[in-house]
């Protein structure tokens, strides 16, 4: 569950996990509870069951010490629909402890709780491979796991792990990036506060979405702060060309915000290029695609440039 997280970030779980006890005989959750934990047994056993219609018992399942238990209800925020009960006395370990909730995890410590929701797909996904049936219905859900561990919750976009996590089993040739940052973006924050800032950016996520549905396919991106882009695969450079300036475009068509003494206009500083057309190692178009994006937003911006890679001279025969 946390074997992805770094070692300070192991210690932050560590310090909002509380340990609990339950006799014999209680209960861990019943039907309609709302999921706001997950466990991980570490003495004793707990079974989970349903009642039938009659009043019949069905077991479901029976967990013994090292297993996890309602993982993937806490990572849905969905109700139980189950009895879990302690057959013996046993001691569990609970994240996160109470006073902490997912929703608070995440606005505070959002790189972690996206790992832990993926994760938690991870091993749902091994398990649902057992069954069809299971397969069929836990299928939605999965779906949902992937969009709350990917999504940036203020803007709707695609947040830059997707591209970390997933660029290799999406990477296709050819592969275009486009990145983009406002320009001048401080004084609007710096007059106006955050709040004109986080509604500039929906602006923003809404022209990229837009793009992203015209055309098709692609993933619009948030990246850090306010940088922002799009992925699109099966993408010509001379496509690509094309929807840069288009966002140039739109961009600069953003009704102008108010500031205290006069009007922000919108432009966006642009730069482009094409896997692997422009550079062969994915690794190195990104890099050198965000740092061209930098550089030409640090010089005044308000322009699209295309990043392609110093191609090697080739030697003159001796």
């Amino acid at each position: 569950m946390f074997s992805t997280l770094l070692e300070d970030e192991r210690q932050s779980v560590v310090d909002m996990t509380g340990v609990m006890t339950l006799r014999k005989g209680r209960l861990l959750f019943s039907p309609g509870k709302k999921a706001q934990h997950f466990y991980i047994l570490m003495k004793g056993i707990i079974r989970v069951f349903k009642k039938e219609e009659g009043g019949a018992y069905e077991e479901i399942a029976s967990f013994t010490p090292g297993d996890i238990i309602g993982d993937f209800d806490f990572a849905r925020g969905a109700e139980y629909d189950a009895y879990a009960e302690a057959q013996e006395d046993s001691a569990l370990l609970m994240f996160p402890a109470y006073g902490f909730s997912l929703e608070k995890l995440n606005m505070n410590l959002p790189d972690i709780t996206s790992r832990i929701l993926l994760n938690c797909v991870v091993m749902v996904t091994e398990r649902i491979k057992s069954t069809r049936k299971i397969i069929i219905e836990s299928a939605y859900w999965v779906q949902e796991l992937y969009r709350e561990a990917y999504e940036d919750s203020s803007t709707g976009l695609w947040k830059q792990s997707f591209i970390t996590d997933e660029i290799n089993r999406i990477l296709v040739d050819p592969m275009a990036l486009i990145l983009m940052k406002p320009d001048r973006f401080k004084i609007l924050v710096d007059d106006m506060g955050h709040d004109a800032g986080d509604v500039a950016m929906v602006q923003i996520a809404k022209i990229l979405k837009r793009i992203t549905r015209k055309l098709g396919r692609g993933w619009a991106l948030r990246f850090k702060s306010n940088e922002t882009g799009i992925l699109i695969d099966n993408c010509s450079a001379s496509r690509a060309e094309n929807v840069a300036q288009s966002l140039f475009k739109a961009v600069a068509a953003i009704p102008p915000a108010p500031l205290s003494n006069g009007k922000f206009s919108f432009t966006g500083s642009i730069a482009w290029g094409v896997w692997p057309t422009d550079d062969k190692s994915w690794n190195s178009l990104f890099d050198n695609t965000y740092k061209l994006l930098l550089d030409t937003w640090k010089t005044g911006g308000n322009k699209v440039v295309r990043y392609t890679a110093v191609k090697e001279q080739k030697r003159r025969p001796s």
